[in-house]
């Protein structure tokens, strides 16, 4: 009778351990114990690879020409583009603020957030998969968080790799002028900036249930246009516009120049908080699916 009753209780452990796996989940996310993190960053390794190595050879080709930079070259730059911050390039500091770090380099750390930040949740949804996952014992609230800190340590990995980058060509492209300190400034406000698009485009998802082409096209929109407005608000003396933008707290304060500025990265990490605790708090008030 002892036998019949350790059998039974091993089948209930058994089917209970079934029925709490997470659907599709990797080898190695099974592993670490089912973690739908480990899942996703598993699930997305390649993507974050890629993006990180991209932006880190983006950063590092544009990085390397400052030595071969002349006076004419700058002075050819049109005036309008001067509030990207081609308008300083005296230094190594100047030159990277605007060649490297105010143009490609935030626009792909912003379309990075975007489009990871609409495959979160919004392509599980109109894939089905959400109700799926949601059958299970893992909360709409858990879902959303450890999906974003997914996409965040992408976030992370593509600032560390710019990070590396930088450092690797400092000496060979006559870039010793900044501290090390000041590159970890700016590749922590890189890191913020990806993840707050990445929070814009997750919480979107989530709090609309809109698919993943329009959650990316409506965060992108707002990403570009906003990038816009914070290049484009000197010409037409609208100076303080450029404060409503994620993209004034990224640079503003120089970080090249100047290192950490402990407020800027404050209303980042804010805004980035805010965003992903609006998503998941409709997320878990909405019904799910179309």
């Amino acid at each position: 009778m002892s036998t019949t009753s350790a059998s039974t209780t091993s089948t209930s452990t058994t089917t209970a351990s079934t029925t709490t796996a997470i659907p599709g989940a990797s080898g190695l996310a099974r592993a670490s114990g089912g973690s739908m993190f480990t899942k996703t960053l598993y699930d997305n390794r390649r993507v974050f690879t890629a993006w990180a190595v991209a932006t880190g050879l983006l950063a590092m080709m544009y990085g390397s020409f400052y030595p071969q930079l002349s006076a004419d070259a700058m002075a050819s730059v049109p005036e309008a583009m001067e509030g990207f911050g081609l308008d300083d390039a005296s230094s190594a500091a100047g030159y990277l603020q605007g060649a490297v770090f105010g143009l490609l380099v935030p626009l792909l750390a912003m379309f990075y957030g975007a489009a990871t930040g609409a495959r979160m949740i919004s392509a599980d949804e109109e894939s089905g998969y959400l109700d799926l996952l949601l059958a299970h014992p893992l909360g709409r609230t858990r879902l959303l968080l450890h999906r974003y800190a997914a996409l965040a340590t992408g976030a992370l990995a593509i600032a560390a790799v710019v990070l590396l980058a930088m450092l690797a060509v400092r000496s060979s492209a006559e870039l010793d002028g900044i501290s090390v300190g000041n590159f970890a400034a700016q590749a922590a406000s890189l890191a913020l900036l990806a993840m707050l698009f990445g929070a814009l485009a997750t919480g979107i998802g989530a709090a609309t249930g809109k698919g993943r082409p329009a959650v990316f096209g409506i965060t992108a929109g707002a990403g570009v246009a906003a990038y816009a407005l914070h290049g484009f608000a000197p010409q037409i003396g609208a100076d303080r516009l450029r404060h409503l933008t994620p993209f004034h707290y990224y640079i503003g304060g120089e970080p090249l120049k100047n290192g950490f500025r402990p407020a800027d990265l404050a209303i980042l990490a804010a805004a980035t908080a805010v965003l992903i605790a609006v998503g998941a708090w409709r997320l878990s008030r909405r019904d799910i699916g179309r």
